[in-house]
């Protein structure tokens, strides 16, 4: 369970000296206000200010990058690709898409409700709050945000105290134009997350740990304010023989350890073909011993220390449990235990009673399983009380079309790793214990809008035929109607449907006339 509580300190670390409720109320204030002032702007307007955060976010990143080495300890490379290329391709995807999924969209009237019109728009849904969590920072912050604002709303942000990037968040929306109040960052603990949850957010989206995804929904609960959450991970990557020996066990050690595996996506569950798994062995040990870890400014260097040493305790315990159970130690025996520059760990013969099989690990270590044929690693993949991402890799696409349709998850990447995350087209979410909702894609428009149903009637002197009163002959007509367009269909049942129509108008009017 340690494990999972980590995750996030945004909402679970102990508390500590937070601001007065006075702060609270002002920050609502605020937001209430610029609620208002987002709405005065047209979408290009918007479009514009999310092109100004762009090109301030590609002439910042060498701050960005020495902001985040300072706080999250990651590698230059890991940064760039993630923290910065990342949120940037994100704001792309967002001027291109915005219009066609924010506009208004016609949609079909059924015959029964002939002559009127339907319709859906998109309205802000006021004020969202963000609570994120200390593995991806800077993403989680422009990535989120951006999408919040692009929508309409006004944004508070709450990143984790452990990685809370002090002023780089300010500093990059103000530079962009963006008004101080339009994205508010507070900053603080566990406490100050509960109180902004109390100042009554009209929707909450949380990316963080199981147990604190619980918490927030019960606590949003008492005033019935929408949460989406993004929680934690035990992500499978499936190997069948057919797949590239080299190709995959390279994909496998930057899917298990890119920011130490400090991932929700990250590879915590790596299943090989018995056909394969010896040379699959072999090859991924090998490599894996070649990784350097260090924190240091280089770009040569794959990973740096763990954040948090509450989190290098997890690792700790997980690999010292599933030794202690059996489990063989195949890379990381240099490891003092204590360090926070932990090199791969690869372990074999973890079995169902080791906390690594179903825990959370959130650091770098790689189970490594055998399964013999499809059957059997789809049944060790849906084995887990999460469902957030897998990755499947063969030769045979029908093959791992049908895999992926089988596993409970949110995400699939086949022949690659964590590369759903890569394309800001696609939605991203979870199952089971990984979360709920969807962001990014097209439905990263629609959790972060408020859907409004249009219904569009003439204003003529007709009454509606299902208006009081009722009667006998109402009775009879609504029960040929119901015969004539759902069981004699075609053209038949097509007049069937227009005579007694006809007639329910004609006595809806005759009765309403008497009144």
């Amino acid at each position: 369970m340690l494990g999972k509580k980590l995750r996030d300190n945004s909402m679970m670390a102990t508390t500590t000296e937070t601001a007065p409720a006075k702060d609270f109320t002002k920050i609502y204030t605020q937001a209430r206000r610029a609620e208002e002032e987002i709405k005065t702007l047209t979408l290009d307007q918007r479009i514009l200010f999310i092109d100004k955060l762009q090109k301030v976010l590609i002439k910042k990143q060498d701050k960005v990058i020495e902001y985040l080495q300072k706080e999250t300890f990651k590698s230059p490379t890991d940064i760039m690709t993630s923290e910065i290329y990342g949120p940037i391709d994100f704001l792309e995807y967002l001027k291109k898409n915005v219009k066609n999924n924010l506009k208004d969209k016609k949609v079909p009237t059924p015959m029964a409700l002939m002559g009127k019109k339907s319709m859906i728009i998109k309205e802000p849904v006021g004020t969202v709050l963000l609570i994120a969590p200390w593995n991806y920072p800077f993403f989680q912050a422009v990535v989120q945000s951006a999408l919040s604002f692009i929508c309409g709303n006004a944004t508070i942000f709450k990143p984790s105290e452990v990685t809370p990037l002090k002023g780089l968040v300010e500093e990059v929306f103000s530079e962009a134009g963006f008004h101080p109040h339009w994205v508010q960052i507070v900053y603080g603990d566990a406490d100050v997350g509960r109180k902004l949850i109390d100042g009554r957010p009209d929707k909450i989206f949380f990316t963080g740990s199981v147990e604190a995804g619980r918490e927030i929904m019960a606590r949003a609960s008492k005033n019935l304010i929408p949460v989406e959450l993004e929680l934690g991970g035990k992500d499978p990557m499936i190997v069948f023989d057919d797949a590239n020996i080299h190709r995959t066990t390279s994909g496998a050690l930057w899917g298990g350890l890119i920011a130490s595996g400090q991932s929700c996506t990250s590879v915590e569950r790596l299943m090989v073909h018995e056909k394969i798994y010896p040379a699959f062995k072999e090859m991924l040990v090998k490599k894996a011993k070649k990784i350097r870890v260090a924190f240091k400014a280089d770009p040569e260097v794959e990973i740096g220390p763990m954040v948090t040493k509450e989190q290098v305790m997890v690792v700790r315990n997980h690999l010292e449990d599933a030794l202690a159970k059996g489990a063989k130690l195949l890379t990381g025996e240099t490891w003092d235990r204590k360090s926070n520059e932990i090199p791969p760990i690869i372990l074999e013969g973890v079995t169902r009673d080791m906390l690594v099989y179903d825990e959370e690990t959130f650091g770098p270590i790689i189970p490594l399983y055998s399964f013999k044929n499809e059957e059997e690693a789809i049944k060790m993949a849906n084995d887990s009380q999460f469902g957030l991402s897998v990755s499947i890799w063969s030769k045979d696409l029908d093959r791992c079309m049908r895999i992926a349709r089988k596993i409970k998850t949110g995400n699939v990447s086949i022949n690659n790793v964590m590369l759903t995350e890569g394309n800001a087209n696609l939605p991203f979410g979870g199952t089971k214990n990984s979360g709920f909702g969807r962001y990014k894609g097209y439905m990263g428009f629609e959790a972060f809008s408020n859907s409004k149903s249009i219904l569009i009637d003439k204003n003529s002197s007709k009454v509606e035929s299902q208006w009081f009163p009722f009667g006998k002959e109402k009775h009879f007509h609504f029960k040929k109607l119901i015969v004539g367009v759902y069981e004699t269909r075609g053209i038949k049942g097509f007049f069937q449907f227009i005579y007694h129509g006809l007639m329910l108008e004609r006595i809806a009017n005759k009765m309403s006339k008497k009144d």
